[in-house]
């Protein structure tokens, strides 16, 4: 909703006589909070009903986090970045301890994330790493009534949502790579309105435009979804993109890791090559045992 709200603002600034209404909506993913995403659904749960009202034509667009929009979108809608990104690390949040490194042995750190246990069990394998699921606020909860050591979450949601204090630091890309699209804002409409497309553009950032076109184009050769423990972080620079990603098993015990250099405006075939990569270095064979998992 906060994303909302300021989508809806930028919009008013640039356009004062524009009508917004802002629809409300409680996803499926919003409500099965006991089980990890991977269980029931992966992160279509996120988007399905508002794609529904989209079709329906009960709403024109809908705002999502790009880390939580599947790699392909279902035929007939698009979807583009709005404004810059945010930034788009993993956030180490604990009340007792002031870095990822000086938790002991044992100590439960808080996560329904497969790519962040992956990582973090292949860094730090005498973690004890348990499932957290509910909005931001209910995770912090759950850390401050003593559930957890620590948390990790997205350093992107914390800020906009005026929780950045809780932030003792930002999980390093050489420990830990972000979830694919982490920290850009994405608005999702039918493909037809092209009229809804003209609004926005004025919106897209060219620096997280390519930065998703990157590393969704990895996803989209990893069959990237919320059971594939993989991460993605495209860094641009003027002309330049530099991409890199992972695969990997959940334990930890398996992971492979590529990084290529190109022109932004190449990001596609960049993140398309970079994904063909790190199947030949063994992710297929990583798809092939995550596949044969219960």
């Amino acid at each position: 909703m906060w994303q909302t709200e300021h989508v809806a603002a930028r919009l008013r600034a640039r356009h004062p006589g524009l009508a917004i209404e802002i629809v409300g909506m409680t996803t499926t993913g919003d409500r099965i909070l006991d089980r990890p995403l991977a269980e029931v659904g992966g992160k279509g749960l996120f988007i399905k009903e508002l794609e529904v009202a989209m079709a329906e034509g009960r709403a024109d667009v809908a705002v999502h986090s790009m880390k939580d929009v599947p790699m392909d979108l279902p035929p007939g809608f698009s979807m583009q970045p709005f404004g810059p990104r945010e930034d788009p690390h993993d956030a180490f949040v604990s009340p007792r301890f002031a870095r990822l490194e000086e938790l002991p042995p044992g100590a439960v750190v808080g996560t329904s994330s497969l790519r962040r246990e992956c990582q973090l069990r292949r860094a730090f394998p005498s973690l004890v790493i348990r499932p957290l699921r509910g909005n931001v606020n209910t995770r912090l909860a759950k850390l401050d009534a003593g559930d957890y050591d620590a948390i990790i979450l997205a350093a992107a949601g914390l800020k906009r949502l005026g929780f950045g204090s809780r932030i003792r630091g930002t999980l390093t890309q050489a420990l830990a790579l972000p979830a694919i699209g982490q920290g850009i804002l994405a608005i999702e409409h039918r493909t037809e309105r092209a009229d809804v497309a003209a609004l926005f553009a004025p919106f897209v950032d060219a620096g997280a435009l390519t930065a998703a076109t990157a590393e969704r184009a990895v996803g989209q050769v990893l069959e990237g979804s919320c059971d594939v423990p993989l991460g993605a972080h495209a860094t641009v620079d003027g002309d330049s993109v530099t991409l890199e990603a992972f695969l990997g098993l959940p334990d930890g015990s398996r992971l492979v890791r590529e990084r290529a250099t190109g022109r932004a405006g190449e990001a596609q075939s960049i993140g398309e090559s970079l994904g063909r990569r790190l199947l030949a270095a063994g992710g297929r064979d990583i798809l092939a045992q995550l596949s044969a998992m219960p």
